[in-house]
């Protein structure tokens, strides 16, 4: 199903976007990524990228948005982009996390050519446990998040979902 929200922004949900996994977890840290993606078959990376994740045993899957297809920035001769939200818990740190991260990217074809280019699979991290941190490799919260459509519609989407759910016994959510 798709939910067109202007002219360049549309809404797509999907099996697995917006899905409500798990309710709670043992798991110390609470994590928002970012995903997002505009060669190949996204849709297809990403529900990849969730199996992925729910097999792999550092991470407990929480929660998903919807999918937004919206316009690229920065380099703009490029197809549009597909982005989401997920909400997970993990043992791992910080800069452990973004390296599991980065190598799921590589997983899934991402190469690396020049900023803001044409990509398989990106990945943010977003939110870290209410952490915050500014180093060379990694910026929590992400530097500029709350400027970016492609997350804060998601986003707020997700955070609509969880307030209405919340009542019928999910989860509580931090960030």
């Amino acid at each position: 199903m798709k939910k067109k929200l202007s002219p360049t922004l549309t809404l797509f949900y999907t099996s697995n976007f917006p899905k409500k996994f798990n309710t709670s977890s043992l798991k110390k840290y609470s994590v928002t990524i970012g995903i997002g993606g505009n060669i190949g078959d996204t849709k297809r990376i990403f529900d990849k990228l969730i199996l992925c994740l729910k097999k792999d045993a550092r991470y407990t899957l929480l929660m998903t948005s919807p999918l937004l297809e919206n316009p690229p920035f920065g380099f703009l001769e490029q197809s549009d982009f597909l982005n989401g939200i997920i909400h997970l818990k993990t043992n791992l740190c910080p800069n452990d996390f973004l390296k599991a991260m980065q190598r799921y990217e590589k997983k899934f074809g991402r190469k690396r050519s020049f900023q803001d280019a044409p990509r398989t699979l990106d990945i943010d991290v977003i939110f870290f446990d209410n952490k915050k941190i500014n180093t060379e490799n990694l910026i929590i919260p992400h530097k500029n998040w709350a400027n970016r459509e492609s997350v804060i519609i998601p986003l707020k989407r997700m955070k609509n979902e969880r307030k209405t759910k919340k009542s019928n016994g999910w989860y509580e959510w931090r960030n």
